[in-house]
């Protein structure tokens, strides 16, 4: 599914028009977006979490000339499933 699908399943699931849908989405997305780069963690219940991870400094490699390279530190955002959504998944 991607964000069009999501705004047209919204749209017809609550009765709404196409651009508030695309409004509800959008204010959801951003509000996710913005509290991960306050390193705020998002969790909901029963579908997932997901928290910002910080990678420290390292020496790296350049594959190609096997050159020594300095890897900055950097945060990455992560995903952790839910155990209802791991369930429903695996569920035959």
């Amino acid at each position: 599914m991607n964000k069009l699908e999501l705004i047209s399943a919204l749209k017809k699931e609550a009765d709404i028009s196409k651009s508030e849908a695309a409004k509800i989405v959008q204010i959801f997305f951003d509000s996710m977006s913005d509290a991960l780069i306050k390193a705020e963690r998002i969790e909901i219940r029963g579908l997932c979490s997901f928290f910002v991870k910080n990678y420290k400094s390292y020496i790296g490699r350049n594959p190609k000339t096997g050159e020594k390279v300095l890897i900055n530190p950097k945060k990455l955002p992560f995903f952790k499933c839910g155990k209802e959504l791991r369930e429903r998944v695996n569920k035959i």
